[in-house]
């Protein structure tokens, strides 16, 4: 089945803007969904040439350049401070809309999308920063696994009516139920969270999604629940949701022309042979610590944490647990093709 002019247009933008690097032109010929499909140099000229062009009319900037002035390093981006729109400023209505509409990312399609074209750009050693693409997405992760919770709540928004429903402690598991006057949905760190006026608690909550169990039951009638002046519920959520900085720095062992991502952010100690692999070793502010952990552990054998201890030891656990997911993944395939076979 070919790619359609849409998803190809889609796959092109979200693979120039996941990266900070120029994408050379032979690797968007071979790995974007849609130019892959092309029959001849001259087709998928023809094509990109257009495609650029319709890019560009609807004000989407498109860099060549490279690094030096090698023709087979020069290559394509999109610069995310000319992308990105400034600050919007929504009505109640306009963003529950927004919300609902979000909902269309979690479709298998779209989630196919972005991550065919991410995987294959880290196989070809191009950075990729999963954190900046939540900006693009919404949230990535269990923002893309439908919330049973969530039209309830964005139309309760809407009607300005308060809602009651049960929810799961994050610190115990004990569920709860809870009356709710509901002031706004918003997702942060690949999770929807409500925020609202706690009746029962008789102040400001925030709720995260995934932890309401069972169905929204609205109360009262539409239009009691008055959102007060100067709240900002995406502000509140991304202050929730926001990971703590750690002071200190991480030495880290990088193989040679591998993680790019992490040299930019560290300085160099100096060149070092880890069984045998030339690389260089050196020291990055830790900042968040579980992003630093996530970024580290994401290069697998090219990266390796050597201090503090704490950093070091999570890596390998994340490894561990990805390595056995892998495991599973494989083990329950197998039998699925056996059950196949027979």
């Amino acid at each position: 089945m070919s790619t359609s002019k849409v998803e190809r247009l889609t796959n092109l933008v979200i693979g120039l803007l996941s990266t900070t690097q120029f994408v050379p032109i032979e690797r968007i010929r071979h790995d974007f969904a849609g130019y892959n499909e092309s029959t001849s140099e001259e087709a998928f000229a023809r094509t990109f040439e257009r495609d650029k062009a319709e890019l560009r009319d609807l004000g989407i900037p498109l860099t060549f350049g490279g690094p030096s002035g090698a023709a087979e390093e020069q290559g394509y981006r999109i610069a995310r401070a000319e992308y990105e729109l400034p600050p919007i400023s929504l009505t109640t209505e306009e963003a529950a809309a927004v919300a609902v509409a979000g909902q269309l990312w979690q479709s298998p399609e779209m989630t196919a999308t972005y991550s065919s074209a991410i995987v294959k750009l880290r196989a070809a050693g191009i950075s990729v920063d999963d954190s900046e693409m939540a900006t693009v997405l919404g949230g990535t992760g269990a923002a893309y696994d439908a919330e049973p919770a969530l039209a309830g709540l964005v139309a309760a928004v809407g009607k300005g009516q308060a809602v009651t429903f049960e929810h799961r402690a994050a610190a115990d598991g004990v569920t709860s139920l809870r009356t709710v006057e509901p002031w706004g949905v918003a997702s942060a760190k690949g999770n929807w969270y409500l925020v609202g006026f706690d009746r029962d608690r008789q102040g400001r909550r925030t709720f995260r999604l995934s932890r309401i169990v069972g169905g929204i039951t609205p109360i009262g009638k539409a239009g009691e629940v008055r959102i007060p002046d100067g709240v900002d519920p995406a502000a509140i959520v991304r202050e929730a949701a926001a990971e703590p900085v750690s002071e200190g720095a991480v030495t880290l062992w990088l193989r040679d022309d591998h993680a790019h991502d992490l040299r930019r952010r560290a300085m160099e100690v100096g060149p070092h042979t880890l069984d045998g692999v030339p690389g260089k070793v050196m020291r990055m502010p830790i900042g968040s610590r579980a992003a630093t952990v996530r970024a580290i552990a994401a290069h697998g054998a090219h990266a390796v944490a050597l201090e503090p201890a704490d950093i070091r030891e999570a890596v390998i656990d994340t490894l561990r647990g990805a390595a056995a997911a892998h495991s599973l993944g494989a083990a329950v395939g197998a039998e699925s093709d056996e059950e196949g076979r027979r």
